[in-house]
């Protein structure tokens, strides 16, 4: 099925490709964006854009951390508010 980014129903993107001496995995919906102010802290421990009490807000902190520290990686977001996410994970090739 090709891509609708006008498309109500939420949907992904998944892609895997070697950049250099690195896996990149790039996982892209057509949601509404993340602001700039918004992707400096998404990483953040406990940050939140939902109301108190609802989750934890640790996931993305602790995928960074694994990525980053356990793998050597790097995990990062490109976005513009208003147009979709993608989130990427680069890991080094051993």
């Amino acid at each position: 099925m090709p891509w609708d980014e006008n498309e109500s129903q939420p949907s992904f993107i998944l892609r895997i490709f070697k950049k250099k001496k690195l896996t990149r995995i790039e996982i892209q919906d057509n949601g509404p964006g993340i602001d700039k102010k918004t992707q400096k802290k998404i990483f953040e421990p406990f940050f939140t854009t939902k109301p108190v009490g609802i989750g934890t807000d640790l996931g993305l902190y602790i995928s960074h951390f694994i990525i980053s520290e356990n793998h050597k990686g790097k995990m990062g977001v490109k976005s513009s508010s208003g147009k979709r996410a993608t989130f990427y994970i680069d890991l080094p090739i051993t």
